[in-house]
């Protein structure tokens, strides 16, 4: 058996962590890598456009999966690519390695061409960041990236010079059993003990989830009913916890809507479970609160906290739910119920008038008629700015579709190259990726590696000709808007000349057919959707606040446009709500 190299050792360990496929472009110094790779037949090379794109992919499949994804870039400006869409993945805390690729060995530091520093460059951007400068290093360097990135969630970076890539492995190279799954984290009893007697002591408590919750939806329903709590979320958190979900109070934040707000402002006790909620100006400062976290580094940094506890949301709740004394007052969580389904009913009026003869689309209207159209378990990927509005609003979550964007980045350009990610890991689930013109337009060159491995993905391209979100901002700063109009071509033109499946769709009658035509499409599909750039207007008071930082309004509400389903949600719950 001839004998291995580097490059050989590095992937079958990749392949041994559980890696179905390699994202990126090929380069000299990621040559031995790539061979290797297709000598290999548990590892695919995927070819895309541009690394960014091979990063953002990556980090969508391993969100999808929950499993290791690996993307590469050859040396210098190749996988200077993949800082973005790494950046993302890490706070999205993905599991993903990535191999940036090196100048030859013996000429680093020598202002080599194309040499930059990987070493340097992505540091902020991942739990591990070391270079394989001898094969002596191999395997317990990956194999040490590899945990990282698995134990800690998020990214993990290798990098090698092409020619360490090719010397051979050493022979008696020490490798051991891999780390491929998370362990459930327990708090201390004392900690349960004193969230006991909080909950116990509080007349009124509210229960703020993030994507801390995945898995505990059971738990999270469980302590509610016991203590009758309103529960909200953050937007990360609402696939995860609104769906089936008597106690919703709705949504808080800069896209929130319902009573939320008001439900954590008027509680005694707030309970924050499994969120890195960014905002603090959503967050009371007068009511005793307690963070639920597994990664302690969260807890407190965005409020002060009463009781900070570090654990697993679902073994928290398992430990806490039945120590708690039952509640049986439902005063409070039937008054935020009631005022959630009041506010729900406030901002409908901009999606139910004339819509459906509104030309330009209302961009409210297409996102309900996707949520209707959608499969029960699609996979959406959605672009930042205001698209970010339209599946907070309009996508109905139920426990088996996934929702994934640039939640905590906050980069455009995501959906495309996210989508590419979420429907390699299964090509007979519906993904749709709903994408804005300006990010499309970003990386739309990889819409060509949709068609090149005709991967199924529906793209729905809101195409308000804008930058809609940045547009309101200068709004809402009292700046008049520049620099925010695009110029677009016909988007369903250019997705036929690629080879795939394209309509565009200027008036509201054309859009159901359309969607229904482009989702019954074996291949990829581009749906051009022209929506009014106007369909967003600011409330009718701007407060000081909102001018310094998009912060508070009077109704908590600072994107007027309808909230689909939900407000149907909210009238359901009532029903729980005891007659007098």
């Amino acid at each position: 058996m001839a004998k291995q190299n580097v490059a050989e050792q590095f992937v079958d360990i990749l392949a041994r962590a559980g890696v179905k496929r390699m994202y990126g472009v090929v380069g000299d110094s990621l040559n031995p890598v790539v061979d290797a790779i297709r000598r290999n037949a548990a590892i695919d090379w995927i070819h895309v456009r541009h690394e960014e794109t091979a990063a953002f992919a990556a980090g969508a499949e391993a969100q999808v999966t929950g499993s290791l994804a690996a993307c590469a870039g050859s040396c210098g400006p190749g996988n200077l690519h993949l800082i973005n869409g790494l950046y993302d993945a890490h706070r999205s805390m993905a599991p993903v390695l990535a191999l940036a690729s090196h100048i030859p060995s013996s000429e680093i530091g020598l202002g080599y061409f194309q040499e930059t520093h990987p070493e340097l460059l992505f540091q902020e951007c991942s739990h591990y960041n070391e270079m394989i400068s001898h094969p002596e290093q191999m395997p317990r360097l990956l194999q040490t990236a590899i945990q990282h990135a698995i134990g800690r969630g998020g990214v993990s970076v290798v990098t090698m010079p092409g020619d360490v890539a090719s010397k051979p492995a050493p022979e008696k190279s020490i490798e051991h059993a891999l780390v491929t799954t998370r362990p459930t984290v327990r708090p201390g009893d004392e900690e349960i003990d004193q969230l006991c007697r909080m909950v116990d002591e509080a007349k009124r408590v509210t229960l703020f989830c993030g994507s801390g919750t995945a898995g505990a939806h059971a738990e999270v329903m469980e302590f509610a009913e016991k203590i009758k709590s309103p529960v909200g979320h953050a937007l990360r958190g609402k696939e995860w916890i609104q769906y089936d979900n008597p106690y919703d109070v709705g949504m808080s934040g800069l896209l929130g809507y319902g009573a939320a707000y008001e439900a954590t402002h008027e509680c005694d006790l707030l309970i924050l479970l499994g969120t890195d909620f960014p905002y603090n100006a959503f967050l009371p400062d007068d009511v005793k609160i307690v963070q639920v976290d597994v990664r302690p580094e969260h807890l407190g940094r965005r409020s002060k906290l009463d009781l900070a506890v570090w654990g697993d949301v679902r073994e928290t709740l398992r430990c806490l739910t039945p120590r708690v004394k039952p509640k049986s007052d439902r005063k409070f969580l039937d008054r935020m119920l009631k005022k959630h389904a009041n506010a729900l009913e406030g901002v409908v009026k901009a999606y139910t008038r004339k819509v459906e003869k509104h030309v330009p689309i209302h961009p409210e209207y297409v996102a309900s008629v996707l949520d209707d159209m959608a499969d029960d378990d699609a996979v959406f990927t959605v672009d930042t700015g205001m698209n970010n509005v339209w599946a907070a609003r309009y996508l109905t979550p139920n426990g088996k579709r996934r929702v994934i964007g640039s939640f905590s980045h906050g980069s455009m350009a995501n959906a495309l190259p996210q989508a590419i990610g979420a429907q390699f890991t299964d090509l007979n689930r519906q993904v749709v990726a709903m994408a804005g013109d300006g990010g499309f337009a970003m990386l739309m060159g990889d819409f060509l590696t949709l068609v090149q491995y005709d991967l199924p993905v529906k793209v729905v391209l809101f195409n308000n000709s804008s930058l809609g979100m940045v547009e309101l901002e200068m709004l809402v700063a009292g700046l008049p808007s520049y620099g925010t109009t695009n110029k677009n071509p016909d988007f369903a033109a250019i997705a036929r000349a690629a080879g795939a499946y394209g309509v565009r769709v200027e008036k509201p009658k054309q859009l159901q057919s359309a969607l229904k035509d482009a989702f019954k499409h074996k291949g990829p599909a581009l749906v051009d959707v022209v929506t009014d750039p106007n369909a967003l207007s600011i409330p009718p008071k701007i407060s000081a606040e909102m001018v310094t930082g998009f912060a508070l309004s009077a109704s908590k509400i600072v994107l007027d446009g309808g909230v689909g389903r939900m407000l149907q949600m909210a009238r359901s719950n009532l029903r729980n709500v005891p007659r007098p």
